[in-house]
Formats: C-alpha cells, sequence, structure tokens
C-alpha cells in the first residue's frame, strides 16, 4: 500500500472511531450508514476498507478523497474517488466481499 493511502486509512479509521463515521456518506437510499458497514465487516460479508486500499494500492496509486458503501445491482460496493498523482480524480468500484476492480473511470 502507498505511503499516502496507508496513512489515509489510518486517518479514515482513527475518524471513525472518534466520530462513529465509517465514510463520506450521501444521503441516497442505497448508501449504507457505518453500523451496518461494521456488521457486515464482523460478519466477513464484506471486506474491511483497509483490506480494500491494500489490494488497490499498485493499480491505482494516490490519494484517498472520499468512500461511500453502497447496495448497487444487488451487490455491495466500495466507490472511492482517489486524486491521482496527475492531478486527475477518479472514481474506483469494487465489490466490497470480494475486492474484485469493477470499475476505473474518471470523476466528472
Amino acid at each position: 500500500m502507498s505511503r499516502s493511502i496507508k496513512r489515509l486509512a489510518g486517518v479514515v479509521a482513527a475518524a471513525a472511531l472518534a466520530t462513529g463515521a465509517a465514510s463520506t456518506v450521501r444521503a441516497d437510499d442505497d448508501d449504507i450508514g457505518h453500523e451496518a458497514a461494521r456488521r457486515l465487516v464482523e460478519s466477513g460479508r464484506i471486506l474491511s476498507l483497509e483490506t480494500i486500499l491494500d489490494r488497490i494500492a499498485d493499480v491505482v496509486p494516490g490519494k484517498l478523497i472520499e468512500t461511500e458503501l453502497e447496495y448497487d445491482d444487488g451487490i455491495i460496493k466500495y466507490d472511492l474517488k482517489v486524486l491521482r498523482p496527475n492531478g486527475r480524480v477518479q472514481e474506483v468500484e469494487l465489490d466490497a466481499a470480494t475486492g474484485e476492480l469493477l470499475k476505473i473511470e474518471d470523476d466528472d
């Protein structure tokens, strides 16, 4: 995991513990709140954000700037926004249960 993403993962985890928030969450109906996310990780239904970040660090280097966990098309997905070293912001979508990379695209 790149130092930037690892450091940010630690900050996100610490902030989640301190504030009770696991991610930046929009008010969409399909977003999963922090309590539900914790239960999903603890039950083994999804991978932790730290595990997900470890898996994508080499493929998508950069700084994590936003995370969402949501139901989409019948699966639970992590939707990440990453500021790449070249200054582009990209949206990275992963299957939360398997860690499979589903999509990388420039954020509009």
